[in-house]
């Protein structure tokens, strides 16, 4: 009986040790984001304010709308005093809390506090030790977890940031090595993302290639002819390219630096558009002799929704200027790239009559995109086209392996044909 007790007890003990692991894990973590910029490191807190209260020993949860109002020199005194950046010779860092406020939109309720974090004349800004024990020095579960979320030198930037590590009431710092890192690492990485960025988007993939579509071809009256040669393919192609390049260049540099609103849903909306108008221009020419002003209204469309990925990199002018020229240069590097891909085998199609059954098939299926998109975008509720469309995107470029075979085939059936009519009878 004593051991079936015994066994009772320790499966007893067992089980509550389940339960109360199980209910650390579900409780709330601090977040910490560090950005380095060119002479200091700002930081970002998340602070659950149910958790807060414990440590600040001061009920907060009753009115946590009045939370700042009530409290705020002495949260921002209680903060500065458990944040501790250390220079490798031992010099403490300057720590200055420049704002705070609440997030209140859903539980658990959060204090966002805003520091600013200086190091000591001489001390290196990449390398320093991060004591941090907001909460964690009074609540012993409680977890911060450690994030570096803009670095220009190391190539990280909001979009992807990097995880430190986790601190807790055993362990309270960490060691912050930022090293290595350079102006050309940052800038290509910029690059990258510029890139990444073009061949990721399938709606800035479809505009592109529905401007191509038409390029090889006349306009007369209100219908698409033949093959207008060479010449005028390219000339048109280089025209209707560097006006969508200017234009998405400016609302790039003006969305960046916060003088028009960035992406947002009518953004995202009027690319969707764009996509149906140069569509039905390339089936029927709507706005023929005018490619190219219509692509640089475009790409002021288009550099609204690029602007948004870089409009928090860097907040000094030579990093601002540098983000820009990177991520336009990667744009730029993946549109030609897409255009050296898909343009010769255009210009080979072009000169047959099956081109006109491929610029129809082509319009017809960014039409049918577009419009799912506009749905989509507009109703902020996801629909199976959209979706299909969206999951595609990885497969653009046997897209464009297809339309080299069939133009391979096609020009080889061609040569077979003439060289069978050359021959004597």
């Amino acid at each position: 009986m004593r051991k079936l007790i015994g066994v009772f007890a320790v499966m007893l003990l067992l089980c509550l040790n389940l339960v109360q692991t199980a209910s650390a894990h579900e409780m709330p973590s601090s977040a910490v984001s560090l950005d380095f910029e060119e002479n200091r490191v700002t930081a970002e807190l998340v602070l659950p304010i149910d958790r807060l209260e414990i440590a600040f020993g001061q009920t907060l949860t009753d009115s946590p709308s009045e939370v700042i109002a009530t409290y705020g020199d002495e949260l921002e005194a209680y903060i500065i005093e458990h944040v501790n950046p250390v220079s490798p010779d031992g010099e403490d860092w300057s720590v200055s809390v420049t704002d705070m406020s609440l997030q209140l939109d859903e539980q658990p309720y959060d204090l966002i506090v805003q520091l600013e974090m200086e190091p000591p004349s001489g001390a290196p800004l990449d390398q320093f030790t991060f004591n941090y024990d907001v909460i964690i020095n009074q609540l012993i579960t409680h977890k911060a977890l450690i994030s570096v979320t803009s670095d220009w030198n190391n190539g990280v930037t909001t979009s992807d940031p990097v995880l430190l590590g986790t601190l807790r009431a055993d362990v309270t710092s960490i060691e912050v090595d930022r090293s290595g890192g350079s102006w050309w690492h940052g800038f290509t990485n910029l690059v990258q993302l510029g890139i990444s960025h073009i061949a990721e988007g399938t709606d800035h993939l479809m505009f592109l290639l529905v401007l191509l579509l038409p390029a090889p071809i006349l306009a007369r009256g209100k219908r698409w002819t033949k093959f207008g040669g060479v010449r005028h393919s390219i000339a048109q192609l280089l025209k209707v390219a560097t006006a969508f390049t200017v234009g998405h260049s400016l609302t790039l540099i003006a969305g960046a630096l916060g003088w028009i609103p960035g992406s947002s849903q009518w953004v995202e909306t009027l690319i969707a558009v764009s996509i149906l108008v140069s569509a039905i221009h390339a089936i029927r020419p709507i706005f023929p002799g005018r490619e190219a002003l219509v692509a640089f209204g475009f790409g002021l469309i288009h550099g609204m929704a690029f602007a948004s990925l870089i409009e928090e990199i860097g907040l000094s002018p030579w990093r601002m200027a540098s983000s820009l020229l990177g991520f336009n240069v990667g744009i730029e590097l993946m549109q030609l790239t897409v255009i050296a891909a898909t343009m010769p085998w255009l210009l080979l199609l072009s000169v047959t009559r099956l081109y006109r059954f491929i610029r129809l098939a082509g319009a017809g299926i960014a039409i049918v995109a577009s419009v799912a998109w506009i749905v989509e975008r507009v109703t902020q509720a996801s629909n199976p086209v959209a979706s299909a469309v969206n999951a595609s995107a990885p497969y653009a470029g046997w897209l464009i392996v297809a339309i080299a075979v069939i133009a391979i085939t096609v020009a080889l059936w061609r040569k077979l044909i003439l060289v069978h009519k050359s021959k004597p009878a």
